[in-house]
C-alpha cells in the first residue's frame, strides 16, 4: 500500500511538471491547464468563441422573432371580416415578425383562390424558417468536429511524446504519465466545446419550433378568416 501510495504522488507531481505548473506552487490554473494543451487549443478556442457568439447572434433573433401580439390575429379578423383589407394590411406590415409577414402576403392574395393564398403563405413561411436556421449549421459542425480536433490534438501530443522517448531512451513511468495527462487535455477541452455547442444547437432548435408553430397557426388561423362571412 505504501508503495502504491509512492508511485501516486510521484505520477502526480510528474503531472503537475509536465503539465505547466510555472509559478510551481503546486496549483494549476485555468489558463495554466489550458495551455499545457499546445497548439491543438488555438482552433478549439476559436471554435468555442464560434459557439458563443452564434449562439448570442440567433437567441436574440429568434426570441423577438417569436414575440407576436395575442391579439395579432383578432385584429386582422375584424378587419377582414369588416372588408377593411387595407387597414389589415397596414396592421401586419407594422408588425415586423415572421407571423406577420405571413399573414401580409395572404392579404395580398385576397381575391385569388384559397390553395393560392396557402401555397403563397407556405412559401414565405419556408424563407421565414430558412432566416431562423442561418448559422446554426455552424454549432452543429462544432458539435462533431470539436471531439475530432481534441482526440487528434491526444494523438499528436503520444506521438511527440514516444517521438521524444525514442530519441532520448529514457523511459520513466512518471514522465510517460504526466505526459499522457498533458494531452489528455485536448480532449476533454473537445468534448466539453462538443456537448456545448449541441446542448445550444438543441435549444435553439426547440425555440424555432415553437415560432414554426406559430407561424402555421396564424395561417390556419387566416384561412379560416378568408372563408367567413363579410359584414
Amino acid at each position: 500500500m505504501i508503495n502504491l501510495l509512492q508511485i501516486t504522488d510521484s505520477l502526480t507531481s510528474a503531472a503537475k511538471r509536465v503539465a505547466g505548473d510555472t509559478n510551481q506552487d503546486g496549483y494549476l490554473s485555468l489558463w495554466e491547464l489550458l495551455s499545457t494543451g499546445g497548439w491543438i487549443m488555438i482552433p478549439l478556442g476559436v471554435m468555442l468563441l464560434a459557439v458563443v457568439y452564434v449562439f448570442a447572434e440567433r437567441y436574440l433573433a429568434i426570441r423577438e422573432a417569436g414575440r407576436i401580439d395575442v391579439n395579432f390575429m383578432n385584429i386582422i379578423r375584424d378587419h377582414i371580416v369588416s372588408g377593411n383589407v387595407v387597414a389589415a394590411r397596414t396592421f401586419a406590415k407594422n408588425s415586423n415578425n415572421p407571423v406577420a409577414r405571413i399573414v401580409d402576403k395572404g392579404i395580398q392574395r385576397i381575391g385569388k383562390p384559397i390553395d393560392a393564398i396557402e401555397k403563397s403563405m407556405d412559401n414565405v413561411g419556408v424563407l421565414e424558417m430558412y432566416k431562423l436556421e442561418k448559422n446554426l449549421a455552424v454549432l452543429s459542425v462544432i458539435s462533431k468536429a470539436a471531439p475530432i480536433f481534441g482526440f487528434v490534438g491526444t494523438l499528436v501530443g503520444l506521438m511527440q511524446l514516444f517521438s521524444s522517448i525514442t530519441t532520448s531512451n529514457e523511459f520513466e513511468v512518471a514522465t510517460i504519465a504526466g505526459g499522457i495527462y498533458t494531452k489528455l487535455i485536448t480532449s476533454i477541452s473537445g468534448l466539453l466545446i462538443g456537448l456545448i455547442a449541441y446542448l445550444l444547437y438543441s435549444y435553439l432548435m426547440t425555440q424555432i419550433d415553437k415560432t414554426a408553430h406559430k407561424m402555421e397557426s396564424a395561417a390556419a388561423d387566416f384561412l379560416d378568416v378568408l372563408q367567413e362571412p363579410t359584414r
